[in-house]
């Protein structure tokens, strides 16, 4: 059995990711005295919520689409690129949404890229598997 080299590391990295964008919705609850919710309007709370449910939307489709490349052999090279440029936008993005209301250069490139990543990565899984 072939142990998985490339996916286990982005996969851990995003995870992580996740938790810390969970602990700053968490501590901003507990700054706040918000329980659930956001009852008291605050904008940061606003926007660490948001950081946390969009990982949360996107992070697990773009692991599960990088394990698919590495299960079906995809090129170390392709793989790494995916992984890194996945990682890239979900940290842009997180960091955009985080530091400023409104529009951002982080919230924008970091959606696109995730949006490219995504795509390429559905796009060659279906050609893997309609080319053999």
């Amino acid at each position: 059995m072939t142990m998985l080299r490339f996916a286990p590391i982005y996969g851990g990295l995003l995870v992580l990711l996740v938790i810390f964008l969970a602990y700053r919705v968490t501590t901003f609850r507990q700054g706040e005295k918000i329980s659930l919710g956001d009852d008291k309007g605050s904008k940061q709370m606003k926007s660490a919520v948001r950081a946390h449910a969009n990982a949360i939307e996107n992070i697990p489709l773009g692991i599960a689409l990088l394990l698919m490349l590495e299960l079906n052999h995809l090129t170390p090279w392709l793989l790494h690129a995916f992984g890194v440029s996945f990682l890239v936008a979900r940290v842009l993005h997180a960091w955009g949404l985080s530091s400023k209301n409104g529009p951002s250069f982080g919230r924008f490139y970091g959606t696109l890229l995730t949006w490219l990543a995504l795509i390429g990565m559905a796009v060659i899984n279906i050609l893997v598997v309609l080319t053999r």
